[in-house]
């Protein structure tokens, strides 16, 4: 289903994110975290994207399994980091002929194990360039949706980490747009204030597309410093700072203050009339589950007995 078609049919729409695991012990426990989620019926899930060959067949394969065995919308992140625009145009074929609906277009980093790797050899130097091509391959009918792919693009809430000057970053954003993108969906943020702003500026600056709030609870203090080299430095409020010094070394609790963080930014988003909320999960359901109910997400009553079973 095409991405405008989801948000014409739902506001908010909420999502999930799953990275492509690496061993058969990964996978199934994935499997279970996609069935476990998939019984809150989401509006779209989708699945990260390694450059350089490193989860590029994982990525399909996923993306494909997903689709055909959970019958969820499945949005495969896309990237224009050692690409050139042949394997682009195989890459959108393949899915093209699987039924995917959507493209999520980013620029995306080099792979570490490629250290030094001259980004000019790339055909895509821009993301932007990445979404006039979706556009270009949309226009050749070998969609089997008249309109081809829906395409999303990335946000940044807090900024994003190589272009301090917000202005510029704003400018930027606006050309992946007006590039042809349907859809923004925001880096994980933990003040909702950012956020807001950020869809205030979008909207000064003529970004008219639904923009979508992408959400990470904190589970553990090791992961809450993961989180934040992922998300280019992301910033930690000093009130959830506060919360998660009391827990001490109680792990557990600390995935029970980062749970209920969430949760109250969820509901403040909701009630703000957010276009939609994505949910970074890291292949897991526990965390995502229990904002889903304590918010009366989607049939979530249904979903608790059918997860517990």
């Amino acid at each position: 289903m095409h991405i405008s078609d989801i948000f014409a049919q739902q506001r908010p729409t909420l999502s999930f994110e799953f990275f492509p695991p690496k061993t058969s012990e990964a996978s199934e426990a994935l499997l279970t975290a996609v069935s476990e989620l998939a019984a809150f019926k989401p509006s779209f899930v989708s699945v990260t994207y390694g450059a350089g060959g490193s989860t590029r067949q994982l990525t399909h394969d996923l993306v494909v399994r997903i689709k055909a065995e959970a019958g969820i919308e499945t949005v495969p992140h896309l990237t224009c980091v050692c690409h050139s625009e042949a394997e682009i145009g195989g890459i959108l074929e393949r899915y093209a002929a699987a039924g995917v609906g959507n493209i999520l277009a980013l620029g995306g980093d080099p792979p570490r194990n490629l250290a030094g790797y001259n980004r000019a050899d790339d055909a895509f130097q821009h993301a932007a360039d990445l979404v006039a091509f979706i556009q270009k391959f949309n226009q050749t009918g070998a969609h089997p949706d008249k309109r081809g792919f829906g395409v999303g693009v990335a946000g940044f809430p807090e900024g994003h980490p190589s272009t301090p000057n917000r202005m510029l970053e704003m400018d930027y954003l606006k050309a992946k747009v007006d590039a042809g993108a349907d859809y923004i969906c925001t880096q994980l943020f933990f003040d909702n204030h950012d956020f807001l702003d950020f869809r205030d500026r979008c909207r000064l600056a003529g970004i008219h597309v639904p923009i979508i709030a992408g959400i990470m609870p904190v589970t553990s203090s090791s992961g809450m410093r993961r989180m934040a080299d992922l998300a280019g430095g992301a910033r930690y409020p000093a009130k959830l700072l506060r919360a998660l010094a009391r827990c001490g070394s109680d792990e557990a609790a600390v995935e029970r203050v980062g749970v209920h963080y969430a949760t109250e930014q969820c509901a403040d988003l909701l009630n703000n009339e957010v276009d939609g909320i994505h949910f970074y999960t890291l292949n897991k359901s526990k965390a995502t589950r229990e904002i889903y109910a304590s918010l009366g997400l989607r049939d979530t009553e249904g979903a608790r007995h059918r997860t517990a079973a």
